[in-house]
C-alpha cells in the first residue's frame, strides 16, 4: 500500500509543475517522457549498484581537489579563516570561507579555459549529446551538468559569458534549475552526517529531474539559430558548426584575467550580501510571528503545508509530520541544519531503510530561502535589468522549482528503498 502511495506521490508531484506551468502549450512532453523514464533507471541503478555512486563520487573529489587547491590562496592572505588540515588555524571554516571564496579561483580557471576555447567545445559537444536525449537546449543541458558538481553561483559565474547572450526567459530556466543543485566541495561534509550513498544518488537525480520539472514550469521555445554557444570577443558560434573561430578579437590574456578575477570578487560581495539579507528577513519574520504565539515560525507553518506531500513519499502519519518539520527547516534555514539534528540517529535504526532514503535525497540541494538571495545575487553581477527583474519577479517560481525537484527525486529514490 506505501509503495503505491509513494506511486501516486511522484505523479501529484508532476501534476503540480503542469498545473502551475507559465505556458502549458509550450511543454515539450517527449523530452519529459524521456527524461523521467531515465531517472527511473538511475534511481535504480544508483541505488542497486555499486558502480554508478563510484562514477559520481570520483567526479565530486575532482572537484573537492580543486577547492582544497583553492584554500591554499585563502589560507596565505588569511590563515585564521581556514581549518589547520588545509594549513590555517581555524577551528571551523564559516559559510564565506568554504562556499565563497573558492570563487577566486573557479571563475578564473573556467574562464581561461573559455579564452583558450576548451569549454565552448565542451559545451558544444557534450550540450549536443545531451541534448539529443533529452530534447533539451544545447547550453541548458551542458548548464545541468555543469552545476552538478559546481553549484549554482559557480556554475553562473562560469557561464557568464553564455547568460549574457541569452534572452530573459531562457535565464530564468537557469536561474529555476539552480535551486536544485549542490557544490561538490561539501559532499564530504555531507556523507559525514547522513547516508553518503543516498547523497551521491541525489546529486545527478536531481539535476535531470530540474530538466523536467523546469520544463513544465517554464517551457521555452529555442529556434535553431539561438541554440549558440558565447566566445570570447563578443561573438557566438552556431551550435550547428564544427571547430568555427570568433571574428572578435581576444584582449590580452593577463588584462583579461585580471578582469576575471575582479569580477569573481565582485560576485563574492554581491552573493554575501543577498544571503545575509534574505537568512535576516527570516529571522525577522520568524519574531514577528512569535508575538502572537511562540510556536508560530516559518518553519512550522511550512511543515504543516508541506505535511500532505511528505505522507505521499509513503510514509505513515507520525513520520510524515516529523518528515514535514525537517521539510519546513530546510526550507527556512539549509540541509546543514537539519543534517546536524539528524546526523546521530539517522544511523542507528531510529529511522526505516525508506525514510532514511527519502530524506537525505530531500535534504541534499540548495532548495531554501536564502539560496534565492544567492541566486538572484548571482544574476546581478553578469546580466541586465531587463533580466534582473524577471528572475526577482518569479522567485515563487524559484522555490516552487527547488522543492518540487527535491519532491521528485526523493520519490524517486524511495521507490526502490524499503
Amino acid at each position: 500500500m506505501l509503495v503505491v502511495i509513494n506511486i501516486i506521490g511522484v505523479i501529484v508531484y508532476l501534476a503540480i509543475a503542469f498545473l502551475f506551468s507559465k505556458n502549458k502549450k509550450k511543454i515539450h512532453w517527449r523530452s519529459v517522457g524521456v527524461v523521467l523514464v531515465l531517472n527511473i533507471i538511475l534511481a535504480w541503478f544508483f541505488t542497486s549498484f555499486s558502480i554508478g555512486q563510484d562514477i559520481v563520487k570520483g567526479a565530486a573529489d575532482g572537484f573537492n581537489w580543486l577547492v582544497q587547491v583553492a584554500y591554499q590562496g585563502i589560507v596565505f592572505a588569511l590563515p585564521n579563516w581556514v581549518t589547520p588540515e588545509f594549513g590555517g588555524t581555524a577551528k571551523s571554516m564559516n559559510f564565506v570561507t568554504s562556499s565563497l571564496l573558492p570563487i577566486l579561483l573557479v571563475v578564473p580557471m573556467f574562464d581561461i579555459l573559455t579564452y583558450i576555447g576548451v569549454l565552448p567545445w565542451i559545451i558544444k559537444w557534450v550540450g549536443r549529446g545531451l541534448s539529443f536525449i533529452t530534447g533539451q537546449p544545447k547550453f541548458e543541458s551542458f548548464f545541468s551538468v555543469e552545476m552538478m558538481f559546481l553549484g549554482n553561483t559557480e556554475a553562473l559565474a562560469v557561464s557568464q559569458l553564455q547568460l549574457k547572450s541569452m534572452r530573459k526567459e531562457r535565464n530564468l530556466t537557469l536561474a529555476m534549475m539552480s535551486m536544485s543543485c549542490i557544490t561538490a566541495s561539501i559532499l564530504g561534509a555531507y556523507t559525514q552526517m547522513v547516508p553518503g550513498q543516498f547523497v551521491l544518488t541525489a546529486v545527478p537525480i536531481n539535476i535531470l529531474n530540474a530538466i523536467i520539472v523546469t520544463n513544465l514550469l517554464n517551457p521555452v521555445d529555442v529556434a535553431p539559430e539561438e541554440d549558440t554557444i558565447a566566445r570570447i570577443g563578443g561573438s557566438s558560434a552556431s551550435a550547428d558548426e564544427d571547430g568555427t573561430e570568433s571574428d572578435g578579437k581576444k584582449e590580452p590574456f593577463f588584462s583579461f584575467l585580471g578582469d576575471s578575477i575582479l569580477g569573481a570578487g565582485r560576485l563574492i560581495l554581491i552573493i554575501a550580501a543577498n544571503v545575509i539579507a534574505f537568512v535576516a528577513l527570516a529571522a525577522l519574520i520568524d519574531k514577528l510571528l512569535g508575538l502572537f504565539n511562540p510556536w508560530l515560525s516559518l518553519e512550522h507553518i511550512l511543515g504543516i503545508i508541506m505535511f500532505p506531500f511528505a505522507w505521499l513519499m509513503g510514509l505513515n502519519v507520525h513520520d510524515a509530520f516529523e518528515f514535514a518539520q525537517y521539510m519546513g527547516t530546510k526550507l527556512v534555514t539549509n540541509e546543514f541544519v537539519v543534517m546536524g539534528k539528524i546526523s546521530s540517529t539517522i544511523n542507528t535504526g531510529a529511522f526505516s531503510d525508506h525514510y532514511r532514503a527519502i530524506l537525505t535525497v530531500f535534504l541534499t540541494s540548495f532548495a531554501n530561502f536564502s539560496t534565492t538571495g544567492m541566486i538572484i545575487g548571482a544574476f546581478k553581477g553578469i546580466v541586465d535589468q531587463e533580466n534582473n527583474d524577471l528572475i526577482s519577479k518569479n522567485v515563487g517560481y524559484m522555490l516552487l522549482s527547488g522543492i518540487l525537484v527535491s519532491l521528485l527525486s526523493a520519490g524517486l529514490v524511495g521507490l526502490f528503498v524499503w
